[in-house]
């Protein structure tokens, strides 16, 4: 298995260690999953970089790459979603739109792969992750911000201008609408997928 695959299967491991960071009690937990979310981000751009540079572009890491990119988005908005200090400012309905798009583009890979065929991520599809990771780093550095010596973050997050009401609404509504957009744009794109309905 090459680099940039082994990379991709990290990602799925971080992103369980950083669920049981958000689900368990200990001290520091909520900086450990803000510190455990942004390496896996950083590897979601370090394992295409390497694949488009030194030519290690699979199949296994077309289909891989953005799977591992679903988990971790949906079990960020998941956690998110579930957490008393978020819960408020991440409504439901939106982590649902996020997973239903997220479900649609699966279920047109799988489609694509009985038929021969790899579907690989697209630039908007990229821009929308971008944004995604954005705005759950924002909100698990909110609450990291709770942690033992980390309360100087409230600075931020008291301002009226940068506090999580008005920039948590702008990437929460930012995010959505790049993941809806793109959803649709992807299925548009791949409607000869589905002749068959």
């Amino acid at each position: 298995m090459n680099l940039p695959n082994q990379l991709t299967i990290g990602r799925l491991f971080l992103t369980a260690f950083f669920v049981a960071a958000l689900s368990l009690d200990f001290p520091y937990a909520k900086t450990a999953a803000l510190l455990l979310f942004s390496i896996a981000a950083i590897t979601d751009f370090l394992d295409g970089y390497l694949a488009r540079k030194h030519n290690l572009i699979t199949d296994f890491g077309k289909l891989m790459d953005p799977l591992a990119d679903k988990v971790l988005m949906a079990s960020g908005f998941v956690m998110l979603c579930s957490m008393e200090s978020t819960r408020s400012l991440f409504p439901a309905w939106i982590v649902i739109a996020i997973l239903a798009r997220e479900f649609m583009v699966t279920g047109l890979r799988l489609v694509a792969a009985a038929e021969g065929k790899v579907l690989a991520a697209e630039k908007l599809g990229k821009h929308k992750t971008i944004w995604q990771i954005i705005t759950v780093i924002y909100f698990l550095t909110f609450l990291a911000s709770e942690d033992p010596g980390l309360q100087w973050l409230d600075i931020i997050f008291d301002s009226k201008l940068l506090g999580p009401t008005i920039v948590g609404n702008l990437l929460i509504a930012a995010t959505l609408i790049l993941t809806v957009w793109s959803g649709i744009g992807y299925l548009w794109k791949n409607k000869s997928l589905l002749k068959d309905m």
